[in-house]
């Protein structure tokens, strides 16, 4: 038996900051859910998954950088 579609909403809301940034979040890690891949797709910017998507990224190679360093700094 197929599973009835999910009821649709009228409600044209944009997504909030933390909604877009989880989002993108879990799409980096490629465990988002279905339902939120439909929601991003009819309530969300593309720019702004992007701008958060490349900050996300820029802010892990950060990391990275400061975590080779710290290593480095103890390997000695």
């Amino acid at each position: 038996m197929e599973k009835p579609p999910p009821p649709q909403t009228n409600d044209s809301k944009p997504l909030s900051l933390f909604q877009t940034f989880k989002s993108v979040l879990w799409a980096l890690l490629g465990i988002q859910s279905k339902e939120n891949l439909v929601r991003d797709f009819a309530h969300g910017k593309a720019s702004h998954f992007i701008i958060t998507g490349l900050l996300l990224v820029i802010l892990f190679v950060l990391f990275l950088v400061l975590v080779v360093n710290i290593v480095l700094h103890f390997a000695v």
